[in-house]
């Protein structure tokens, strides 16, 4: 059964992060919604996996946090799709799940889950796991920025040296019409020279 999304939110942080919840308990969404809102983060909630990726797809999240176990889609293979997409192969996602067996956190992390927690948790984990996330999103992003920067960089110098070495081949080419020139003049000469001494 699929609801539109439900959007909570109490600013306290000078940036405010949007989260998209997925889970589809709506008591669930509901109460985590309530207490990621009073934490600060705008919340959107989704109850299944297909209306889910629908989202993710749709708008820029900064990070989603996603149930494992759900009906029809569950949550891996919505995390395999949305890591699958190359716009949105780095939205940080957070797994949370009722299994307590640590396969489902080693199923979690190899699908491409940036972190993972058991139900039922505490709120302040889940909130420091998220704030851990979100900071080391945002590392990425920077050394992908700059990493961007200095390809950009390069990329301008290779032009550069092509034009020095297009530039060098040209003045190369010149010199050795100049060379040529001067040894046909100084033939010339020398034959001129030959001539009126003959004569």
């Amino acid at each position: 059964m699929s609801h539109s999304p439900v959007i909570s939110a109490t600013p306290r942080r000078a940036v405010t992060r949007t989260v998209l919840v997925v889970d589809d308990s709506r008591t669930n969404l509901h109460v985590i919604g309530q207490r990621l809102g009073e934490m600060g983060y705008l919340v959107v909630l989704c109850d299944n996996g297909r209306e889910a990726i629908d989202l993710i797809s749709a708008r820029g999240f900064d990070l989603v946090v996603l149930d494992m176990m759900m009906p029809d889609i569950s949550g891996i293979e919505v995390l395999l799709e949305t890591r699958a997409a190359p716009d949105t192969a780095d939205l940080p996602i957070v797994m949370v799940t009722a299994r307590s067996d640590s396969d489902g956190a080693v199923q979690a992390l190899a699908a491409g889950a940036d972190d993972y927690v058991a139900k039922p948790f505490d709120f302040d984990v889940l909130g420091a796991r998220i704030e851990r996330t979100l900071a080391r999103a945002g590392r990425i992003a920077e050394l992908k920025r700059v990493v961007t920067s200095l390809d950009a960089r390069i990329a301008a110098r290779a032009i550069e040296l092509g034009e020095a070495r297009t530039e060098l081949a040209v003045t190369r080419a010149d010199r050795a019409r100049l060379v040529t020139s001067i040894q046909l003049l100084n033939e010339q000469v020398e034959r001129l020279s030959s001539g009126t001494s003959a004569a």
